[in-house]
């Protein structure tokens, strides 16, 4: 760490940049802490991670625009977080900055005022983007961060930022009165202590603190290519993966009327996998085309250029790329689920998902990596298959910014849900509307418990559980406690009504395999008009999910 006091007037892209990378690593060096503000007691937190990898995206993407404005720098920055947000916390960090980043376009430097201005735009696009947005979160404290602080916006920017921090300490203080989860389970709001941090890396960098992340910096690295893949007998397949940040210019356009859907249109027609989004004067694409050159061109006429990527897809390039070459052929109907485990991954395949796209629980995908898997369908229409309440925001602002299919995310909160109601589908039930009513109206009725390891002392629903317990749950219901899996299984399924139920299917954890032909045993005797069929999961965090059929 070194201390070099920043000398501050106005707020520069330069400026801007810092205090996001310091923001970053103070967010790192703190990330496992947050983590574990985790209101189950399971070791599923992932909130710290989450918020890292998401800031992290943007700062990579903005770690090449030395000198640009504060406009270019804060929209590469909201850009990247788009594209790398992942978990609700993450996609909800991301629309604060994309809020910023429309408080600040068109300026190439603000003051402290423009700057508060720009904090109160980001609470406006945090709290539109959530449906029923939840007091005592995140969104509390970035709202009651930027009210309090509103008075010394007339002040230095060192001030104002410190005037915030305060004001966030003391919403995040108070998170637990307005949650009941958060009081009961002892902890304060993990996302709001994420921002929280975000805002303690703003003030070290303002006050010339310089620290690295706790894992590693970011850095930009170059692709690895291996040039032997395309050589000058080798025919042009695939095409160009093509992506480009666009700033709008008022010399090519009248900026206040300008529909940027001419563009799009043009893109669209010009090739596929498209994604295609604007933020304030500043247009963000990613296609496949075999001209490249055609494109850029055609989009010179209304702006300039930020940034600008192509990649030949013949080669094996950067693990980074969003997207695959897409097949030629279209199908109608595409199904992308996420799960944990090669045994999950080959149970949804077999009830017929095209993508299993890796992740669960402590390792949400991206909303980059949703795009990669609704490119890899090949279909028209796609399917989505969360299967985790953490995750369907990240999908659904995926489908959001993916124009090249149409995209219906079912909201499965978790795998059972997700596994019925996949293998439920029916596409003869009519329109895609239909279809995806149809598949919630499933996912809805499905039941679905879970076995995990207690990580603390705690007390829920009147049971005293110790750390080290196996508890049974059912979404945010604990419904059993036990000193082994097995047992804690067996009194899941008894509070489940198992018996009810025909045909019950259990995936067994990673760690759990080699208790799996005992517990069949024991629920089979306990429930004999009921068939339990045992899978292979290989799913971490959770010993055993139990899906009643």
């Amino acid at each position: 760490m070194n201390t070099e006091k920043v000398q501050t007037c106005n707020l520069t892209g330069d400026l801007f940049l810092a205090l996001v990378n310091q923001g970053y690593a103070r967010l790192d060096t703190n990330r496992k802490a947050i983590n574990d503000l985790n209101v189950f007691p399971i070791p599923d937190g992932d909130t710290g991670d989450n918020m890292c990898l998401t800031i992290q995206a943007g700062c990579a993407q903005a770690s090449s625009l030395a000198g640009a404005s504060l406009s270019e720098v804060s929209g590469a920055v909201s850009s990247g977080m788009l594209m790398g947000a992942r978990g609700n916390s993450g996609v909800i960090l991301s629309r604060i900055f994309a809020g910023m980043a429309k408080g600040l376009a068109g300026k190439k430097e603000t003051d402290t005022a423009g700057f508060a201005s720009a904090m109160e735009s980001a609470v406006r696009e945090a709290y539109g983007s959530v449906a029923h947005p939840v007091e005592g979160t995140i969104l509390t404290v970035v709202r009651e961060g930027t009210e309090e602080a509103a008075p010394e916006a007339s002040k230095s920017l060192e001030e104002y930022v410190s005037a915030v921090i305060r004001s966030m300490e003391v919403s995040l203080e108070h998170t637990p009165e307005k949650l009941d989860v958060l009081r009961e389970a002892g902890v304060v709001d993990s996302g709001g202590a994420g921002l929280l941090n975000i805002f303690y890396g703003f003030q070290d960098a303002l006050l010339g603190i310089r620290t690295q992340p706790g894992d590693s910096p970011v850095t930009a690295q170059a692709p690895s290519v291996d040039f032997s893949a395309f050589d000058e007998n080798t025919e042009l397949k695939f095409g160009y993966c093509t992506e480009f940040l666009l700033r709008l210019q008022s010399s090519k356009v009248d900026l206040a009327t300008f529909d940027e859907k001419e563009i799009e249109d043009y893109i669209l027609g010009a090739g596929d996998s498209v994604v295609f989004f604007r933020e304030g004067t500043v247009i963000k694409v990613h296609v496949h085309t075999k001209t490249p050159g055609d494109i850029l061109s055609h989009c010179q006429r209304w702006g300039e250029f930020l940034t600008v990527k192509v990649e030949n897809m013949t080669l094996q390039h950067n693990h980074s790329s969003l997207s695959q070459p897409r097949r030629k052929e279209r199908k109608e109907y595409g199904r992308v689920t996420v799960a944990s485990g090669e045994g999950m991954a080959a149970a949804f395949k077999e009830v017929g998902a095209d993508v299993v796209i890796p992740g669960g629980q402590t390792m949400n995908p991206s909303v980059a990596d949703f795009v990669k898997a609704f490119d890899e369908t090949g279909a028209r229409t796609i399917f989505v298959f969360p299967n985790n309440s953490n995750i369907i925001l990240t999908a659904k602002q995926a489908a959001e910014v993916y124009t090249d299919a149409e995209i219906h995310v079912i909201p499965t909160r978790d795998p059972g849900a997700g596994y019925v109601s996949l293998a439920s589908f029916d596409p003869s039930c009519g329109s895609a509307g239909d279809i995806e009513q149809s598949l919630c109206d499933i996912a809805s009725g499905v039941v679905c418990g879970m076995v995990s390891t207690a990580i603390r002392d705690t007390v829920q629903n009147g049971l005293q559980i110790g750390k080290g317990d196996y508890i049974g749950f059912r979404g945010d219901d604990i419904l059993c406690a036990a000193p082994d899996r097995n047992s804690a299984a067996a009194e899941l399924c008894k509070a489940l009504d198992a018996s009810s139920h025909d045909v019950v299917l259990v995936f067994t954890g990673a760690d759990a395999s080699d208790d799996a032909q005992a517990l069949q045993s024991l629920l089979s005797k306990a429930h004999p008009l009921t068939e339990f069929m045992f899978n292979d999961g290989g799913q971490a965090v959770y010993d055993y999910i139990i899906v009643l059929c």
